[in-house]
C-alpha cells in the first residue's frame, strides 16, 4: 500500500474563503470521512521498512459501553501520541476492537428476553448464543461510531473483537500451551461469587463501598472454655469449623487444640493458634468458616480444617435447621434473635460502616463460596510480569506506580478463570465417559462422544492476549512481526493491576519472553472540577458526548488534555470545556486573519526579517523544544499549556497585533510570508490534540492536502535570536506597564489618548508604531500638556488624560485604596515584630505575612506614584 501524498499542488494559492465562526458541526464529520477513505489512518507492515514503527493496541472497550469521560481521556492521550508519532513519519498501527463483556452482554440479552417471557434456559445455549450475537450485530459497538466523533484516528481495517474467529483460535492456543505446561489447573477454592448472575467473578468485577452494617459479638464456649468473637455476618457462624487465635496470645494459650460448643448447631469447634490473627483487634479471636471467607479459607488450609457450605449458589441457606431456606439477609438478622434468646450476644454495634463487595455488573453483595473453578498458576507468569519492569524493558510512567505493579505481581493469588455464563469463551477441555480428561488444540477435534465443560473464561482472560492476538498470533504475520511488542499502552492506573498484569504475564509467556509493550502510560481518573469522583448518585457525570454536541471534539478533548498530568487525577467542569472552545475560536479568528491579509507558506523564508518576526520565529522554536519535551515525558497537561499560553498570548495577542503595522508598510511581503511560518508549525504543533480545527485551517493556509502526515515540526536553530527576545520582552514589560498604568487611571482599553514619548536611545524607539497602536496612543498636538508621566524600561511616557478621566473621583478612589495598603502593611508589621508571635507562629504562617507586607509596600509606593501622576485639580 501506498500512503497518500500530502501535496495538493504545490506552491498553490491560499484558500481564504473560511467561514466568519467556526462551527465544528459543520467540520467534524466530513473531515473524518476523508481522512478514512483517504487510507490515512491504515498502517503498512511492509511499507518502508526502514521507517521506524509506532504501535498502540486500545484498551478495548466493552460491548455493551458508550464513550464515558474516562474513554475520552484515554482515547484523547493515545491519538496525540498516535498522531504526532505519524507526522514524525513513523509506520503507525493503532489498533481498534471491542471486549465481548462476558457478564454485561449475557445481563443485556437475558433482560431483553425476560421482556418477551423469556429466560436462556428457555431457549438453551445454542440459540441463547446465537441471540446474543444477533443483539451484537444490531445493537452492540455504539462506541465505535462515538471513537469516530471524538477524533480517533484508528487503523479500521484492523478492528478486532475478543470473540471473533482470529481471536478465538488466540485463545484456543494459549490455553492448550498453559494447560500442557501445567500452568491451567481445575481446583475446589474460595472465589468471588455473584448470587444473581450466577457466577464466579474476578476481583475487578467487585466493587467494595461502604455500607452501614452490623457487628455482633458472640459468646461461643461457657465458663473457663468461653471465647467471644465478633462478625457482621452472623449467618456464617452455621459454617464455623474453628475458632482462631494468635500463637503469641496468652490469653488462649490454655485453649488452643480444645474445643469449644458452636452455638445454634450442636457441634463442637477446635480452638487453633494461627499468626493471621490480629491480637490486638477486637478480642483477639476470630470465627473461621473457610466455606464462605477467603483468609478463613486459608487457615483452613493450614489446619487441615473441614470446609462446611451453609449457602448455595443463590445465598440461600442449607444448613439442616430453622434457618434452611432463608434468603443470607433473612437468615441474618433469624441467626442474631436466635442467639440473642439463648443469651450468646455480648455486643450489637449498629450501624457499623464496613466495606463490602458488589458484583459490577448487577450491584449484588458478593458472596465468597468454595466452588470447583478452572485457575492459572501464576507464580512463574507473575515472577516474569515484574523482571520485565525492574530490568527496564517494560517503563512505567509515572516512575512511582512502579512499587504499586510490584506489590500486586509480587503477592499475586492464584487466578480463576472459569465463569458460569453462556456467552464466552467456552473452556476447551472435554471429559469422557471414564472421567478422562482432553485439552485439543484450535486445530484438533475433541473425541467423538465427550462432552465440554459448560464454563467459560473470564473476559480478562482474553483481553490478556490483545497485543499480540489482534497483530496475528499465534501465526508468525507482517504485523506480528513490524509492530510487536507494542510501543505504548496507555490505560488508567485504576486498572494497573488487574489488565495490565495480565497482559504482562501472558505477553512474555506466549512471546517467549519478549514484552507486550515497551512503556505504559498509566494517567489518573476524570473527576469533577472539585475533585470528586463522578457518579449519578452524587450528579456530577458528563456526557464527553454532550460536550461534542456542544462545544466540539476539539475542545472536549483540549479540556481534558489540559489536565493529563502523568498519572494524576483529571478534574474537569462545564466553564473549562467553553474556555477550549473560545481557544478554538480564538485560532479560527487569527488564522483567518493571517490569510485575509496574504499569509502564505510559498518559498523560502526571508533572509532578513524585522525584529518582531525574528522574535516570534525564536519563540516559535523555543516551544517546538517544549512541546517535543512534555510529549516524550507524558506530561500532556503542560503540552497543553504551553502551547495555549504561546498561541493565545504571544501569537494572537503580541505579534499578530504587532503584524498589522508591519503589514502596512515596505516590510509587508516579509511578515506575510513569517505569518504563514508561524500559523502553519502552529496549527501542525496543535493537531495532535485539537485535529479538526486544525486540519480544516492548515490545509486553507497552505493549500496541501491534510496535516495528518504533514512532518511534525523540528527546531531550526538558526532562527533561535536571544537578542529579539530580549528586545521584544522589553516591548512587551512596557506596553504591559503602560496598560495597567491606563487601568490603574480608569481608561477604557480602546480609549485613544496622546502621548510623548522620551526614548532617550532606547532600541524600542524603533518600534514605536507598533507600541503606539498597542497602546492606543495618539501623537501630540501643538500645545500638547502632559498630566502625567511614567518612567518604564528606560523610557519616559508622557500622557494627556486631561478630560479622559474624573480626576476627583479617581483621586478619591486611589486615596481609598492607599489608606486600605497602608493599614495593611501596619497590621503585617505589628505582627512580625511581636517576639511571642515569632516565637510560636509555624514557618509557614511568618512567611505568609512576610509576603503580605512585601505586597502591601509595593501596593503603597505604586498608589503613591498614581496619586503624584494625577492632575492638579484643585485649584
Amino acid at each position: 500500500m501506498t500512503q497518500p501524498s500530502n501535496e495538493r499542488g504545490q506552491g498553490a494559492a491560499a484558500d481564504v474563503d473560511l467561514p466568519t465562526q467556526y462551527r465544528p458541526a459543520d467540520v467534524e464529520g466530513r473531515l473524518y470521512e476523508r481522512w478514512v477513505s483517504a487510507g490515512l489512518f491504515t498502517a503498512d507492515p511492509e511499507r518502508a521498512p526502514d521507517r521506524p514503527a509506532f504501535s498502540i493496541v486500545i484498551p478495548p472497550p466493552n460491548v455493551t459501553g458508550s464513550l464515558h469521560m474516562g474513554h475520552a481521556l484515554d482515547h484523547s492521550i493515545q491519538d496525540t501520541l498516535v498522531r504526532r508519532r505519524r507526522m514524525q513519519g513513523h509506520e503507525t498501527a493503532w489498533v481498534p476492537g471491542m471486549d465481548h463483556a462476558g457478564i454485561a452482554t449475557q445481563n443485556v440479552v437475558e433482560r431483553e428476553l425476560a421482556k418477551e417471557g423469556l429466560s436462556r434456559h428457555d431457549l438453551g445455549r445454542v440459540d441463547f448464543v446465537e441471540r446474543v450475537w444477533q443483539w451484537k450485530a444490531e445493537s452492540g459497538g455504539r462506541i465505535l461510531g462515538q471513537m469516530r466523533r471524538l477524533g480517533d484516528s484508528v487503523d479500521w481495517t484492523r478492528e478486532a473483537f475478543t470473540m471473533d474467529d482470529d481471536r478465538a483460535r488466540a485463545v484456543r492456543t494459549i490455553f492448550k500451551r498453559l494447560f500442557d505446561d501445567g500452568l491451567i489447573y481445575r481446583a475446589e477454592r474460595i472465589i468471588n461469587w455473584c448470587p444473581r448472575c450466577l457466577t464466579a467473578l474476578s476481583d475487578i468485577e467487585v466493587e467494595h463501598e461502604d455500607v452501614d452494617g452490623e457487628l455482633i459479638s458472640i459468646r461461643y464456649g461457657s465458663g473457663a472454655d468461653e471465647i467471644v468473637v465478633a462478625t457482621t455476618r452472623a449467618e456464617t457462624m452455621l459454617g464455623d469449623t474453628a475458632v482462631a487465635v494468635h500463637p503469641e496470645d496468652e490469653r488462649y494459650a490454655h485453649m488452643v487444640g480444645r474445643e469449644i460448643e458452636l452455638p445454634l448447631t450442636g457441634r463442637r469447634i477446635p480452638v487453633v493458634a494461627d499468626e493471621h490473627v490480629d491480637p490486638s483487634f477486637g478480642t483477639g479471636a476470630v470465627k473461621v468458616t473457610p466455606a464462605h471467607d477467603p483468609n478463613d479459607f486459608e487457615i483452613g488450609r493450614r489446619h487441615s480444617l473441614p470446609s462446611l457450605s451453609v449457602m448455595d449458589e443463590r445465598g440461600v441457606v442449607t444448613a439442616s435447621g430453622p434457618f434452611e431456606g432463608l434468603d443470607r439477609f433473612e437468615a441474618r438478622p433469624a441467626v442474631v434473635a436466635a442467639l440473642r434468646e439463648q443469651g450468646r450476644i455480648v455486643k450489637e454495634v449498629r450501624p457499623y460502616k464496613h466495606s463490602v463487595g458488589h458484583c459490577q455488573r448487577c450491584s449484588t453483595v458478593v458472596e465468597p463460596r468454595v466452588s470447583l473453578q478452572w485457575f492459572v498458576k501464576v507464580e512463574s507468569l507473575a515472577r516474569a510480569a515484574g523482571d520485565a519492569v525492574r530490568d527496564g524493558r517494560v517503563k512505567i510512567h509515572p516512575p512511582e506506580m512502579a512499587s504499586r505493579y510490584f506489590e500486586w505481581v509480587d503477592n499475586m493469588h492464584d487466578w480463576c478463570i472459569s465463569r458460569q455464563l453462556w456467552w464466552g469463551h467456552r473452556i476447551p477441555v472435554w471429559y469422557g465417559p471414564d472421567g478422562e480428561v482432553v485439552c485439543p488444540g484450535p486445530d484438533e477435534e475433541p473425541p467423538a462422544g465427550w462432552t465440554q465443560d459448560s464454563d467459560v473464561l473470564d473476559t480478562w482472560f482474553s483481553s490478556a492476549l490483545w497485543p499480540f492476538s489482534t497483530l496475528g498470533w499465534p501465526d508468525e504475520t507482517p504485523d506480528l512481526k513490524r509492530f510487536y511488542p507494542t510501543s505504548v499502552l496507555v490505560t488508567g492506573y485504576d486498572i494497573l493491576f488487574f489488565w495490565v498484569a495480565r497482559m504482562m504475564m501472558f505477553g512474555l509467556y506466549a512471546m517467549d519472553g519478549v514484552q507486550p509493550f515497551d512503556t505504559i502510560a498509566l494517567h489518573g481518573m476524570v473527576r469533577d472540577q472539585f475533585g470528586k469522583k463522578m457518579s449519578k448518585s452524587f450528579g456530577n457525570v458528563i456526557d464527553p458526548l454532550d460536550w461534542i454536541d456542544r462545544y466540539g471534539a476539539d475542545a472536549t478533548r483540549f479540556t481534558l488534555l489540559r489536565g493529563a498530568n502523568p498519572g494524576g487525577d483529571v478534574p474537569v467542569a462545564e466553564d473549562w470545556a467553553q474556555g477550549s472552545r473560545n481557544f478554538c475560536n480564538k485560532l479560527w479568528n487569527a488564522t483567518r486573519f493571517a490569510l485575509i491579509n496574504g499569509a502564505h507558506t510559498r518559498g523560502d523564508l526571508p533572509s532578513a526579517v524585522s525584529t518582531v518576526d525574528a522574535w516570534i520565529l525564536s519563540r516559535l522554536q523555543k516551544v517546538i523544544a517544549e512541546v517535543d519535551a512534555h510529549l516524550e515525558a507524558f506530561d500532556f497537561a503542560k503540552a497543553c499549556e504551553a502551547l495555549y499560553h504561546f498561541a493565545w498570548d504571544e501569537v494572537c495577542d503580541w505579534y499578530v497585533e504587532l503584524a498589522k503595522v508591519q503589514l502596512a508598510d515596505e516590510r509587508a511581503e516579509a511578515t506575510r510570508r513569517v505569518l504563514g511560518e508561524v500559523f502553519d508549525k502552529l496549527l501542525r504543533l496543535l493537531h495532535p490534540v485539537v485535529p479538526f480545527v486544525t486540519e480544516e485551517l492548515w490545509t486553507s493556509l497552505t493549500g496541501e492536502r491534510t496535516v495528518v502526515t504533514a512532518p511534525w515540526p523540528v527546531v531550526d536553530e538558526a532562527r533561535e535570536n536571544g537578542g529579539a527576545e530580549e528586545l521584544v520582552g522589553s516591548l512587551q514589560r512596557m506596553v504591559t506597564e503602560v496598560r495597567r498604568f491606563r487601568a490603574d487611571q480608569g481608561l477604557k482599553p480602546g480609549q485613544r489618548v496622546a502621548a510623548r514619548v522620551e526614548w532617550n536611545g532606547s532600541p524600542l524607539q524603533a518600534h514605536e508604531d507598533g507600541i503606539r497602536a498597542l497602546l492606543r496612543l495618539t501623537e501630540p498636538a501643538d500645545g500638547f500638556t502632559s498630566t502625567a508621566s511614567l518612567p518604564v524600561e528606560d523610557v519616559k511616557v508622557h500622557l494627556d488624560t486631561a478630560g479622559a478621566i474624573d480626576v476627583a473621583a479617581e483621586r478619591k478612589r486611589l486615596e481609598k485604596d492607599l489608606a486600605a495598603a497602608r493599614k495593611e502593611a501596619d497590621q503585617a508589621r505589628r505582627k512580625l515584630g511581636n517576639e511571642a508571635f515569632m516565637a510560636k507562629a509555624p514557618e509557614a504562617v511568618v512567611a505568609k505575612n512576610r509576603d503580605r507586607l512585601a505586597q502591601a509596600e509595593a501596593d503603597i509606593v505604586r498608589l503613591e506614584a498614581q496619586l503624584a501622576a494625577l492632575p492638579d485639580d484643585r485649584s
